[in-house]
């Protein structure tokens, strides 16, 4: 069995999955997105994240590079394969996206990141 977490951002939750093979922590980019757009639809998320993918290929492809998929639990109680990224590439993907939350998640993030929870 997997190790999760889940964290909340202004009542917003970002989900991570522990990476055994690599010993660390990964985050769910949809959630993240999700948290900095303040949008609840996943499919909206997902579209979007689908654009930034694209665009970051091409300007940030180490970013793109660091992304994996882990399975995390869905909504509907299943487990999917999402994308997930490391810490530096939370606060990387974070300061790619033109939000006014970004800076103020950064913050939280980095300082939450020594609290991880199962």
């Amino acid at each position: 069995m997997s190790k999760i977490s889940i964290r909340f951002f202004n009542d917003r939750e970002v989900r991570a999955v522990w990476d055994e093979e690599n010993s660390k922590w990964r985050f769910s980019v949809l959630d993240i997105i999700g948290v900095l757009n303040a949008e609840d639809d996943y499919s909206k998320n997902r579209n979007y994240w689908k654009y930034l993918k694209a665009k970051l290929k091409k300007e940030n492809p180490e970013l793109v590079s660091a992304t994996t998929q882990l399975k995390l639990t869905a909504a509907d109680g299943k487990k999917y394969k999402t994308d997930v990224l490391d810490n530096d590439g939370v606060i990387a993907l974070a300061k790619s996206m033109p939000n006014a939350k970004s800076a103020k998640f950064i913050e939280w993030f980095t300082y939450s990141d020594e609290e991880v929870e199962e």
